[in-house]
Parts: structure tokens; sequence; C-alpha cells
């Protein structure tokens, strides 16, 4: 069940902030873990690395390059060195993003422009150089990392930019995914929700709780209907079960992974 043996999984994003288990770290070691191989790409090679190592530690296969996923040069030869390396890619899972806060009014318009290319340029850039290879094999699983922040707005920090690249990739995965069907193609989005990552250490708990970790850990948990945040795993066996062929009549659709938070509606 769920194995993906023979398959090639390009994730984006693959590496970590800090010490722990990120989403693509994750992602990248459990879709090794039941059989691809995997390419991996951060903007902070030694992240990618990191992950390679401990998927290489467990037997799988796995290599890393260096991206800035929001440059399409950069883009196209890191796709380029993917099937250079193994042949073909199967699986494609774009995991680059990142939120500054902001409302409408106060935001700069470079920030906004950073967010957008960020966040949503990554993923079509991702696209764009990925499906033309899928289209030759007539096959391939897309799985596009979105946010609760698309669904449900916080009334203490906006991020318009944010919330608003994020909403687009569910959009942006429905056109994709109705474009290519007819070429085998599968396209669909995971939404998480408050997510306990390295994230919430080193770089939320310093932007928004004064560094008070613990206090921010248990903030989140709170909101949370079912009592504590989720991990970079649930996610990730999101991410397996929509690229694994047992998946293959799912397409153009979201698995919201938030512990019940969207379905609460706003509190």
């Amino acid at each position: 069940m769920l194995r993906l043996n023979g398959k090639v999984a390009f994730v984006s994003g693959a590496g970590s902030v800090g010490d722990g288990w990120g989403n693509g770290k994750a992602i990248a070691t459990l879709l090794a873990r039941q059989g691809a191989r995997v390419f991996g790409t951060d903007i902070r090679l030694e992240a990618a690395e990191e992950t390679r190592g401990i998927i290489r530690q467990d037997g799988g296969v796995c290599e890393v390059r260096a991206c800035d996923m929001t440059h399409a040069a950069d883009v196209a030869a890191t796709v380029a060195d993917c099937i250079a390396t193994f042949g073909r890619i199967d699986i494609l899972v774009n995991n680059v993003g990142g939120s500054a806060p902001g409302n409408a009014a106060d935001m700069s318009e470079e920030v906004w422009d950073a967010q957008i290319s960020h966040n949503l340029k990554t993923m079509f850039l991702a696209c764009k150089y990925v499906l033309p290879h899928m289209q030759q094999q007539q096959a391939g699983a897309i799985v596009n990392l979105a946010s609760i922040a698309a669904l449900r707005m916080s009334a203490d920090r906006p991020h318009v930019a944010y919330s608003t690249a994020k909403l687009g990739i569910v959009a942006f995965s429905k056109s994709t995914a109705i474009a290519f069907a007819k070429s085998g193609i599968r396209c669909n989005t995971v939404i998480p929700g408050l997510m306990n990552t390295p994230l919430v250490e080193h770089r939320l708990a310093k932007a928004i709780a004064g560094g008070d970790v613990a206090a921010l850990v248990a903030k989140r948990d709170a909101a949370v209907p079912v009592g504590k945040m989720g991990t970079a795993w649930d996610v990730a066996h999101a991410v397996l079960f929509l690229v694994s062929d047992e998946g293959h009549y799912i397409t153009g659709t979201e698995i919201v992974v938030d512990g019940g938070m969207s379905a609460a509606g706003m509190s």
C-alpha cells in the first residue's frame, strides 16, 4: 500500500529551518521510505544535504541541489539536472513558501511582490518546467502546499499577500488539474493548518511571541479543536496518499490537514 517503487519525486523546499522536521524534509523522507528516488531542492544547500543524509542513512536514494525557485533559469536548470540524474519525474511536490505580516494599506509593494513570487510564482515555475516531461510520460502527480491562511483570516495578524497567494494556489492546482487531466497528470493541494515544526521556534516565536516558544505553542495548541498542533508528518502522509497509485482518481481538489480549525470557523 502507498508504495512508490520506481518513481522519481522532485521536492522543492526539501530542507528544514533549524533542527527537527519541517514539511519538506518530512515529505522527502517519507516518499523515499516508500520507495521513491528523491531529488530535493532548497535555497540553502546545507538544509537539503541534511535531508539527503537522512534518506541515505535509511537506505534510500536522494540527490539534492540548491535552487532559488523564484528564478526561472535556476528552476529550469534544476529540473534538467533531475532529468539527467534519474531520467524522469513522476511526482512533483511544491513546498516553497513563507509569510510576511501586513494589510493592504501598510504593506509595501516590494513585500507584496516578494510574497506573491515566493508563494505562488515558485509553484508556477516548477510546473512550467516539469509538466512537459510528465506530458511525454503521459503520467504524473503534482501536490502543491497551501495554508489554512487561505481559508480563515487572523484578526490580530493579517498577512494579506500570503493569504492571497495561498488561496491562489488552490485555483492554480484546479486549473492545472483540468488542463492536463487527459495527459494522465493529476494535480491537488494539501492545506496544512497550525503545525508544530521548527518554524515555530526559529521564526514565529521571535516575530510574534517575544521569543517565548512555550507560550506560543500553548496558544496555538489551544486554537485547534483536537487540542494540539499537527506535525510535518501529518502533512507528509496526506501528500503521500495523493501522489500514490491509491489516489489515482483524485485530481483538482484539496486535503485540509488542520485538526478541524477550518471546520470550526472563526473564534
